[in-house]
């Protein structure tokens, strides 16, 4: 994400589509969607679930809820550039059951350095979870680091690339992972 947080009394939703492989081959499908609301010039107010479709070991509905705030503390730094803080707590109001919950409760902070260079948007994030603060279950803690570029290729369609990965991270069962992401955006309308 970027530094910048929305604008105040304004509302923004971001929302996708995300397809998980499962054991023996199964999928399992989430509507990963956050809720953001602009407070002031500088604070933002993050609300996240994700819905879950049934799939490979999970019923459907609704998954943990996150509430977060963005916290712009730089503009323009000579070598933070916009920068900001963004702490966030997720709560175990999914089912652990039916899969869509952890059963525990994860604090989090994520550190926001955003550039433009010569007119490409540059978002540098760094993500540390401490995973099960609170009750019986815990895992291993989860980080996340992100490098995206955005940049206008004609008129409204512009170009996003963002390399990610997640390091490793003692007691975690998943591999050490960098991926790239990438397509199109497009602006139907400032106002939108």
């Amino acid at each position: 994400g970027h530094a910048q947080p929305g604008a105040p009394g304004y509302c923004e939703g971001e929302t996708g589509v995300q397809g998980n492989r499962g054991d023996a081959g199964g999928r399992a499908y989430a509507v990963p969607t956050v809720l953001k609301v602009g407070l002031s010039s500088h604070l933002q107010l993050n609300l996240g679930s994700p819905a879950f479709l049934a799939g490979a070991g999970q019923q459907a509905g609704l998954g943990d809820v996150s509430l977060g705030l963005k916290w712009r503390l730089l503009d323009d730094h000579p070598v933070l550039g916009d920068f900001a803080l963004l702490p966030a707590v997720k709560f175990p109001t999914g089912s652990v059951n039916d899969g869509t919950g952890t059963g525990t409760t994860d604090v989090g902070l994520t550190v926001i350095a955003s550039y433009d260079v010569h007119g490409v948007a540059v978002d540098l994030n760094a993500a540390y979870t401490k995973v099960g603060v609170t009750g019986d279950q815990s895992g291993p803690d989860a980080a996340l680091w992100t490098a995206s570029f955005g940049f206008p290729v004609a008129g409204r369609l512009s170009w996003v690339a963002e390399l990610f990965g997640v390091p490793r991270i003692d007691g975690a069962i998943a591999p050490p992972t960098t991926a790239l992401l990438t397509g199109p955006s497009f602006l139907v309308s400032p106002e939108l």
